[in-house]
């Protein structure tokens, strides 16, 4: 099975956030939308978690 990162690098924000968040697909969209809710101030809506799944790339 192919391990899934989301990293924040890739969407540029004011903060300048550099997390990287690795593991299977829905470890990475949960806690990536959690860190996208409490740091980054998101609303959670199946929007944004529908966003976060496309933007997951395989890890290398």
């Amino acid at each position: 099975m192919v391990r899934k990162v989301a990293d924040c690098r890739d969407t540029p924000s004011v903060m300048g956030c550099t997390l990287t968040i690795s593991g299977e697909e829905e470890e990475v969209v949960r806690a990536a939308v959690e860190h996208a809710i409490s740091v980054h101030g998101h609303e959670d809506s199946p929007e944004l978690w529908d966003e976060t799944r496309r933007t997951l790339k395989d890890e290398v």
